[in-house]
């Protein structure tokens, strides 16, 4: 279903959620779901993934993940703000010790000059704070973006995992 290093970064970070004793949500809007199945589609990862939240429309990330109007108002849907947001929101919607957010414009449409079709913004909530990474893959295919997004909310989830005491 994933391609092998998908699996792979998945895999390791079940292991050091399971190291750690943490537990994680996932809030996505341009990936649809798909770190939350790259997660569950390894065996036994109930004991880490407690679900996830697809906030694709903005009522969804207010609704759901708990945004503010404020902050969508005033920076838009693909932000550092809302992706911080949205983590933050998961992880308490959850009860998660960690939460992962991407936000972002897929493609083929959608991009703006501020905002060009690639641009993704990611956030992870824990407990020492929400980190923040902000890519720009860019020209690639609809399917490209959202491969290389779940690879990095991966690795990011992983990186705040590692960093648990």
């Amino acid at each position: 279903m994933f391609d092998a290093e998908t699996t792979k970064l998945a895999t390791a970070v079940l292991e050091v959620c399971r190291r750690a004793g943490a537990t994680v949500a996932t809030v996505e809007s341009c990936t649809g779901g798909l770190v939350g199945g790259a997660l569950t589609a390894i065996a036994g990862s109930s004991d880490v993934v407690l679900g996830g939240l697809i906030t694709y429309s903005n009522a969804a990330k207010i609704a759901l993940a708990r945004v503010p109007v404020e902050v969508l108002d005033a920076h838009g849907a693909v932000s550092e703000p809302v992706a911080r947001a949205m983590a933050t929101g998961g992880r308490k919607a959850l009860s998660a010790t960690l939460s992962v957010a991407i936000t972002g414009v897929a493609g083929p449409g959608g991009g703006s000059i501020g905002k060009p079709v690639g641009l993704v913004h990611f956030a992870c909530a824990g407990p020492g704070g929400t980190a923040h990474r902000e890519q720009r893959f860019g020209p690639l295919s609809r399917d490209e973006i959202r491969r290389l997004s779940v690879l990095t909310a991966l690795e990011l989830l992983r990186e705040a995992a590692t960093a648990l005491p």
